[in-house]
């Protein structure tokens, strides 16, 4: 069956059930990976999109929504400031609308020529009692001197969170190097879409391996924008879906 045949059957399964049973989908409750912020990046562009996409997080079961948005030097250098008080205007529109979600404000940090001095500022928006910092790294190569940065970061009391390990593809065959980054403290966050197909077949099998290996710490929906909801709404009749019931994960532990 195709990816898109799939989607559809997922669909077309899930339309026939209550709104009780889709409101116990997302039973981690806490979605803490997300571009919900209108125009600030490349997620959602207007509070329209940003309501589409609270109302179907809501629907599915999320009862918190951490909103991440990019952080970077050259594409979005946006300020913490202009991120915090962006929550306010997000949870404002939850209320508005009587959807019964909290709403936060973190960040996805990429690990740029940027980010050194923002760590030695404390100058980062986590989330939770462990002051999890959400990162990602480029796409081209793996990164250097990835180590010495999760050290820094631990040292300043932060927890670091690679964000979709699965999606790199610079450890599809290189599986030894996320090991050794889990070992050092470096918890991972899935992308949920992966195990559906959205970002392609390897990056589904890496996210099943990741899975297998009980390494999943968070799992995130990534929503850019309500495009995004099919390839999201097919994890839930799949294999993969049972199988996260199994990893530690700690999203409820953020509620």
């Amino acid at each position: 069956m195709g990816f898109w045949q799939t989607i559809r059957q997922t669909i077309t399964s899930r339309s026939s059930q209550t709104p009780e049973d889709l409101a116990d989908s997302c039973f981690w409750r806490v979605d803490m990976h997300s571009h919900l912020i209108p125009g600030i990046d490349d997620g959602v562009k207007d509070p329209e999109q940003s309501l589409a996409c609270l109302k179907q997080l809501a629907a599915w079961g999320i009862q918190k929504v951490i909103t991440t948005p990019h952080v970077s030097r050259d594409w979005y250098p946006t300020e913490s400031a202009t991120l915090r008080e962006s929550q306010v205007i997000l949870q404002a529109l939850a209320t508005e609308n009587n959807l019964n979600l909290q709403i936060e404000v973190a960040a996805e940090y990429l690990l740029d020529e940027f980010f050194p001095a923002l760590l030695a500022a404390d100058d980062i928006l986590t989330f939770g009692d462990a002051r999890y910092l959400l990162f990602e790294v480029g796409w081209a190569a793996a990164p250097r001197q990835l180590d010495d940065l999760l050290f820094r970061m631990q040292t300043r009391g932060y927890t670091p969170v690679l964000a979709h390990p699965e999606r790199y593809s610079f450890y599809y065959e290189d599986q030894a190097t996320l090991a050794s980054l889990h070992e050092k403290g470096c918890l991972f966050q899935l992308n949920w879409g992966s195990l559906t197909g959205r970002y392609g077949e390897r990056a589904q099998a890496q996210g099943r391996f990741l899975l297998k290996k009980g390494w999943v710490n968070f799992v995130g929906s990534d929503l850019h924008r309500p495009a995004d909801f099919p390839s999201l709404a097919a994890l839930f009749s799949t294999a993969d879906y049972e199988l996260l019931r199994k990893q530690p994960l700690l999203n409820e532990s953020l509620l």
